[in-house]
């Protein structure tokens, strides 16, 4: 398969980070983002795509991986790729397939635009990453909206039974959420409440990034821009 490759492009990106907590939205919002805003103009980097092997991972108690914490990702690694990215430089990275059986992980060149999207749960959590962010975005819902999203998601996408769902969620989710999202959420420069959509917040970022990029008047916000909560995956074109 080839790899998916971004336009390159001159002079310093802005970089927004997009956290939040599990079943949130932050997907749904970057993926409105993307679409609204013209192709040349953005790139998404998703900090799922920095998890590391998984002999590599950590096991709770009951002796099940925990995919919820700052050190199942190489974050470090993340912060250096945007680093590159800063620079104008691309970066190569394989698209994380959450141990899915018989799903290949794909090669990813991504190159520099002028907006920067990256969207993941320990953006705020992690130092190195706050610091290089432009803006700082954190989405957040009811925790009964966010299971009830994270439940049909793991089910649809990655073949995960309700009761292992329930049970990463009270024992490694929210206890992460806890630990690892709230104590940063004063952070922020932008709250997005994302219980049923998110349609105002998105316009406001609409109007700052495509001002920041240059391209504000290429963008047309029209009832394409009400999106409610779905799985999607960044990197695939339409």
């Amino acid at each position: 398969m080839e790899p998916l490759i971004f336009a390159p492009m001159q002079g310093r990106p802005y970089l927004v980070g997009v956290a939040g907590g599990s079943g949130s939205g932050k997907t749904t919002l970057v993926r409105a983002l993307r679409e609204l805003l013209p192709p040349e103009s953005t790139c998404i980097v998703s900090q799922d795509d920095y998890y590391l092997p998984l002999d590599r991972q950590t096991k709770d108690p009951s002796g099940r991986v925990n995919f919820d914490l700052p050190g199942a990702l190489d974050l470090d690694l993340l912060a250096d790729d945007l680093r590159c990215l800063s620079l104008g430089e691309p970066v190569y990275r394989k698209e994380y397939a959450f141990e899915q059986p018989g799903v290949q992980e794909r090669w990813m060149e991504v190159w520099p635009a002028p907006v920067i999207l990256v969207e993941g749960l320990f953006l705020l959590h992690h130092e190195a990453l706050r610091e290089l962010l432009d803006l700082k975005v954190f989405v957040e819902a009811s925790a009964e909206a966010q299971l009830q999203r994270r439940i049909k998601r793991d089910e649809r996408e990655r073949s995960y039974g309700r009761e292992e769902v329930l049970y990463k969620w009270e024992h490694h989710v929210m206890p992460a959420y806890r630990q690892y999202l709230l104590p940063y959420r004063h952070l922020c420069d932008l709250l997005v409440v994302n219980e049923t959509r998110h349609d105002r917040a998105l316009a406001v970022l609409c109007d700052h990034l495509g001002a920041r990029a240059g391209v504000a008047d290429r963008i047309v916000l029209g009832a394409s821009s009400t999106l409610h909560y779905s799985a999607y995956n960044p990197f695939c074109r339409m």
